[in-house]
């Protein structure tokens, strides 16, 4: 007596959001590595590309005339401006992952995060799909310490993206899931366990056929 397999569980959008600083990139990329069914959403930019970087795999590279048009017609999920040019998700991108049944993973910052909340809220796909995490330190001290400690920004940049922080603290509440970083290594375990236990919920894995022979039905 053979039993009915079970469907494939339904995608999952898991978003991970965080103050300047806090480590969110390192942590996607463990994450991506150790979980080869997630997939990083490709993302639009204005920015010329960087040795190395490809069309399509690192980034979509737009035009700023053909980044506005997109802009207008609503095709973005989020966008943003950083240090002059212009970044986004395109809704069709993490769409037509999320419709194949590919787990996606987004890692935009806190006003990019209430974005695809409010998207969401009028789009059934991406409401049953979202997940959302905040990573943060465990004070301002520590993330002014780990600012510092990268040796990229002056005194001055600091503090601002110190301010920046709370208010994006005050935003926590916001998001699905609190992460209080640790260790990196720490940081991308519970992620990995958020994610998989997400994979897990029941209203994503569709029951097996119980009408079927040997069934209840």
């Amino acid at each position: 007596m053979n039993s009915s397999p079970l469907c494939a569980p339904l995608p999952v959008l898991l978003l991970v959001s965080a103050p300047s600083g806090a480590g969110k990139t390192t942590v996607c990329q463990g994450l991506l590595a150790a979980q080869p069914a997630l997939a990083r959403a490709i993302t639009c930019t204005t920015r010329p590309p960087r040795a190395g970087e490809e069309e399509g795999r690192d980034y979509y590279f737009l035009s700023p005339a053909e980044f506005e048009r997109r802009v207008r017609q609503g095709e973005f999920l989020e966008h943003a401006e950083v240090y002059g040019y212009r970044y986004g998700t395109l809704r069709a991108e993490v769409r037509r992952r999320l419709e194949t049944g590919q787990d996606v993973l987004l890692n935009i910052d806190v006003q990019g995060a209430a974005s695809v909340r409010a998207a969401a809220s009028d789009d059934a796909l991406l409401r049953s799909a979202l997940v959302t995490v905040f990573l943060t330190t465990s004070s301002l001290e520590e993330l002014a310490r780990r600012l510092a400690g990268r040796a990229t920004d002056s005194p001055e940049t600091i503090q601002r993206r110190l301010a920046v922080a709370r208010s994006e603290l005050a935003k926590a509440p916001d998001f699905d899931y609190l992460l209080i970083s640790g260790t990196m290594e720490e940081d991308r375990r519970r992620l990995e366990t958020i994610y998989q236990a997400e994979k897990l919920r029941s209203s994503r894995v569709p029951l097996p056929d119980l009408a079927g022979p040997g069934g209840i039905g």
